[in-house]
């Protein structure tokens, strides 16, 4: 019996994208080309140290939008003005790697960022300096996953994209806006 293995579009996508990346960005070795090493999901819920169905209802949406179970995030310190202990449950978040990683990237791009309102594209200034990409979402119902009906509150959550590239954010923007990451223009990038 032949098993058939399985590729996620957006690893094909890669794979095609690598040979070009690699003269583009005038590397030596295919194995130099960047690469997405893991994408994290991390969705804080303020109202957890009062509501604990807040927090759970935060970890089933943030469990529905991966394909994968959250984890609860506690708090490393205590904060007098927040009246927050360490130790309370402050959020959930969720790390993907391999084919749940391509997958949901795939989601983002093809499905969930058009649905944001007045989308004029991602802000091309948020990487930190190691190529790692963040984004901020306001809203978790852009995914389609989630039932509009069943929502109890609107939540915003963070994705952070983290690239393999180790010399500059440039490398980790050619390799983001090659698998169609929608990035505004920004004419002072360069600058």
């Amino acid at each position: 019996m032949a098993t058939a293995t399985y590729t996620p579009r957006m690893k094909e996508r890669y794979l095609e994208l690598r040979p070009q990346l690699q003269e583009e960005l005038g590397l030596s070795s295919i194995m130099q080309v960047p690469e997405i090493a893991k994408i994290t999901l991390n969705m804080g819920v303020g109202d957890a140290k009062t509501d604990a169905k807040a927090l759970e209802a935060a970890i089933e949406e943030l469990t529905i939008i991966a394909g994968q179970r959250a984890q609860v995030r506690k708090a490393r310190k205590s904060i007098a003005s927040f009246k927050l202990r360490e130790g309370m449950a402050v959020g959930a978040r969720v790390t993907l790697r391999g084919a749940r990683m391509y997958e949901f990237l795939d989601r983002l791009v093809s499905v969930a960022l058009p649905r944001i309102r007045d989308f004029r594209g991602l802000n091309p200034r948020s990487f930190d300096g190691r190529g790692n990409y963040s984004l901020g979402v306001r809203e978790q119902i852009i995914f389609p996953e989630i039932d509009y009906d069943a929502v109890a509150s609107i939540r915003g959550l963070d994705v952070t994209i983290t690239t393999s590239a180790q010399t500059t954010d440039e490398q980790a923007f050619a390799l983001l806006r090659g698998l169609g990451l929608p990035f505004a223009a920004d004419d002072r990038r360069d600058q």
